[in-house]
């Protein structure tokens, strides 16, 4: 099971620099940089709302669940 982020694809959408986004939300650009790389191991609900606000979108638009290929 592995979740893809896809934040880089929703600030281009919005034309939003990470630095902007990360003013938005309140969290540090190491802690972005970590979530934008897929080496989080979890991720707070609250932190995760104020990144859908920031960006207007739904949590689906920015995580993605994909599969094991071996199941």
């Amino acid at each position: 099971m592995e979740i893809i982020i896809h934040i880089d694809v929703m600030l281009a959408k919005r034309k939003m620099s990470v630095t902007e986004l990360t003013e938005k939300v309140g969290i540090t650009m190491a802690n972005l940089s970590i979530l934008k790389n897929g080496k989080a191991k979890a991720i707070r609900f609250s932190t995760l709302a104020a990144i859908c606000k920031a960006l207007d979108c739904q949590p689906g638009d920015i995580l993605e669940y994909v599969p094991d290929e071996d199941n």
